[in-house]
C-alpha cells in the first residue's frame, strides 16, 4: 500500500526560500516513509502575479528550469515522488518573425524518483488571473494527461478546475485511480491562522469538495496553499484531506498549520 505525504509549506515572497522550505518537507516526508509527497498550488513560487507582465515574468519558472532540475534531484536521491505547484513561463521562438513569445501558465508537475517529469499539467480554468489579463501572455491548458505509476495511474486537477463540470467528467473518463488537487483557497479575513477558520470549514465549505470529489469518483488527495503570515492581504489557510470517491474524509491536517499529512492507503 503507498504512503502519501501531503505537504503544507507557508509559502513565501521568496522563491529560494520556498524551494528551500520544499526540499526540507521532502527529506522529512522520506523519512517518514513516503511515496509521494505533495505540495500545494504554486507551492514553489507562490501566487503573488498581479496581471503585470512586467511584474509576473520574474515570478515565474522555466519547466523543466533550475528549480524542478533540483527538485528532481532530490526526488531521485530520496526515491520519492514529488508532485509540486508553480508558475511557469514559457519561452518560444518564432520563426516567422524571430521574435520570442512568452506565455504564462499555472502549472502543476508530477516528479518521478527517477527525477523525469512524469507529469505537467497546466491549469485550464481562468481564475488564477484577472480578467484584464493578457489572453496573449495568461494562457491556459487544455488536456488533462496521466501517469502510471507504482501506486495506480495519477492525474492532476488544479483549484478552479475541480468546480469545472465538464473537466469532472473528463476526469471520470480517463479513470485515474488518483486525483491530486493542488489548490489555493483563501477567506476575506486575511489572518491565514486564524482560528475562525477551521469552524467555518468544517460546517460549510468541505461540503462542496466531498461533492465535486464524489462526482469525479476518483480518491482524491488535496492540499491547500497556506500564505506565510507576512505575507500582505492574504487569506489562504493552508490544510490537507484524503476523499474517497464516494466523498467520504479519509484523512485531514488542520487548517492554518503547515506540516505533513502522512496517509497510507
Amino acid at each position: 500500500m503507498p504512503t502519501f505525504a501531503l505537504a503544507v509549506n507557508p509559502v513565501t515572497l521568496d522563491a529560494v526560500t520556498n524551494l528551500m522550505s520544499l526540499l526540507q518537507m521532502i527529506h522529512a516526508a522520506a523519512d517518514a516513509g513516503a511515496d509521494l509527497v505533495l505540495f500545494p498550488e504554486a507551492a514553489l513560487t507562490g501566487l503573488l502575479n498581479n496581471d503585470d507582465p512586467a511584474h509576473d515574468l520574474p515570478l515565474c519558472q522555466p519547466i523543466p528550469g533550475p528549480a524542478t532540475d533540483t527538485l528532481a534531484a532530490a526526488a531521485r536521491a530520496r526515491g520519492v515522488w514529488v508532485g509540486v505547484g508553480l508558475l511557469e513561463r514559457e519561452d518560444t521562438r518564432r520563426e516567422d518573425t524571430r521574435r520570442e513569445d512568452t506565455r504564462l501558465y499555472d502549472t502543476a508537475v508530477l516528479l518521478a524518483p527517477t527525477g523525469e517529469i512524469a507529469l505537467q499539467y497546466r491549469r485550464i480554468s481562468p481564475g488564477w488571473h484577472g480578467r484584464r489579463a493578457d489572453p496573449a501572455v495568461y494562457t491556459h491548458g487544455t488536456e488533462i494527461p496521466v501517469a502510471q505509476t507504482p501506486w495506480g495511474s495519477a492525474a492532476f486537477l488544479l483549484c478552479g478546475d475541480l468546480f469545472d463540470d465538464d473537466l469532472i467528467q473528463r476526469v471520470r473518463a480517463a479513470q485515474p485511480e488518483w486525483l491530486l488537487f493542488p489548490f489555493a483557497r483563501s477567506y476575506e479575513d486575511s489572518d491565514s491562522r486564524n482560528p475562525a477558520h477551521q469552524a467555518q470549514w468544517d460546517r460549510e465549505d468541505i461540503f462542496d469538495y466531498r461533492e465535486r470529489v464524489r462526482m469525479a469518483g476518483v480518491t482524491t488527495l488535496l492540499v491547500n496553499y497556506l500564505g506565510d503570515s507576512a505575507l500582505p492581504d492574504d487569506g489562504t489557510f493552508g490544510g490537507a484531506w484524503v476523499i474517497s470517491g464516494t466523498g467520504e474524509v479519509l484523512a485531514q491536517h488542520p487548517l492554518g498549520q503547515p506540516g505533513l499529512l502522512m496517509v497510507t492507503l
